[in-house]
């Protein structure tokens, strides 16, 4: 039988003897939105939690809005131009419009590769584009500390505006439960302290730093008084299918306009599925998620309430671009020295997580609870000794062996990986 997976722009085709029992699990099917344009506006003119798009912008100069980075396949291109159209009709002028793109720790987006994340010529020809730096303190504004002692410090870009927006995307997140709303805002355009001081070991070893948690997500929390700290943000929220096709968009406040998104996401990303499985066959989710080996690692933590103790998690990645941040680097490598509880041990040791290791946290997650094999085409054989995982150059084969070794023919296949959430009830 024939079947598929994420993999860099293209899917994969994975070709499996029929004697294997194969339970594909995709997220449920989504309704879809028929006219975007249309639904656009008609968030604009129905908010959740605040005036009118048209009549927030009354009286208001300066406009700061943030976009997701490369990582995230926002369809920026569909929400931008009417945003912008909406702001210019209300008398905002393109010279008093930044559009600001929450890298939070990750590189800037530029040239070519920023016009793709724009997606629109005009708009990336016309306004003002410009990166976060989370290392540049003097480019930050200090707003104290969190309840938590988290300290605050926010791009002056944004804090300076007098209309702030976010746009983003809402799916499952392995830390922080889902992403956009006030994700966007913190780490996207946090200072690296502040994102170094909510990445700790102790807040994400909590039971509820986890895919699809909010209530009682620390993480969630330390993000909640962050954006109460700053004021006044509205946000645009879409939901996309696993075509990309958007199934949902709301617009209003930060915080309530994000949870409507969230439970219309919850719908259709967080999945029953019946049992266990000894062997799981996943995807980074495509691109551009999987460019790195870095982001790789939400695929392999999304499937583990499936996952049989002692059981096999294999996880195809492209991984075009390597390994990921020379820190990133750093923290496998003290990782793959140390081993799994010597390392969080270190970890746990820490009151402000050095930049990218808490990737290597997570990846501890699937190690602790079976063994993970990794199928990419790029990366190189010294980075491959740095993943901390087993490198598979076959998949198919890779599949067959694990189906031997445990004795089971029933395996899971998530073609989405991190977008998919598959719950087991039991």
């Amino acid at each position: 039988m024939n079947y598929h997976l994420l993999f860099g722009k293209q899917n994969m085709k994975i070709n499996l003897p029929d004697e294997i029992n194969v339970q594909v699990i995709d997220k449920y099917p989504m309704e879809l939105i028929d006219d975007v344009d249309h639904a656009i506006l008609h968030a604009f003119n129905n908010p959740i939690g605040s005036d009118t798009l048209q009549n927030c912008v009354a009286g208001k100069k300066r406009v700061c809005i943030l976009i997701c980075d490369i990582t995230r396949p926002v369809p920026n291109g569909t929400i931008l131009p009417p945003l912008i159209n909406e702001l210019e009709k209300s008398g905002i002028a393109k010279d008093d419009i930044t559009i600001l793109v929450a890298t939070g720790l990750h590189r800037p987006n530029e040239g070519e590769e920023l016009r793709e994340l724009i997606g629109n010529d005009e708009i990336f020809e016309t306004i003002r584009i410009e990166n976060h730096f989370a290392r540049d303190k003097e480019a930050h504004e200090d707003l104290g500390v969190t309840s938590g002692g988290i300290p605050i410090g926010i791009d002056k870009r944004f804090m300076q505006a007098d209309l702030k927006i976010v746009t983003g995307l809402v799916e499952p997140h392995f830390m922080a439960g889902y992403s956009g709303g006030r994700k966007v805002v913190a780490p996207g355009i946090a200072y690296q302290d502040t994102i170094l001081s909510f990445h700790t070991a102790h807040v994400l070893e909590h039971k509820n730093s986890d895919n699809c948690i909010l209530e009682g997500n620390p993480l969630h929390q330390a993000q909640l008084e962050i954006i109460d700290r700053i004021g006044d943000i509205l946000a645009v929220n879409v939901v996309i299918d696993d075509q990309r096709r958007i199934g949902k968009i709301t617009f209003g406040a930060i915080e309530p306009s994000h949870l409507e998104a969230v439970a219309f996401m919850k719908k259709y990303a967080e999945v029953t599925v019946e049992k266990r499985f000894s062997t799981i066959v996943t995807s980074a989710g495509g691109y551009p998620l999987d460019k790195t080996y870095y982001q790789t690692v939400k695929g392999m933590v999304g499937p583990l309430g499936i996952l049989e103790p002692g059981g096999t998690l294999i996880i195809a990645s492209e991984c075009s671009e390597g390994m990921g941040s020379i820190e990133f680097v750093d923290a496998q490598r003290e990782f793959c020295q140390k081993g799994i509880e010597p390392y969080l041990t270190t970890l746990l040791g820490r009151n402000k997580a050095r930049i990218d290791e808490w990737q290597t946290e997570m990846l501890l997650k699937p190690l602790k609870k079976g063994s993970v094999e990794l199928f990419t085409k790029l990366l190189s054989e010294s980075d491959c000794a740095l993943t901390g995982v087993t490198h598979v150059s076959n998949l198919e084969e890779a599949i067959i062996s694990s189906v031997k070794k445990h004795g089971s023919k029933e395996i899971a296949l998530i073609p989405e990986g991190p977008y998919v959430i598959p719950r087991y009830p039991g």
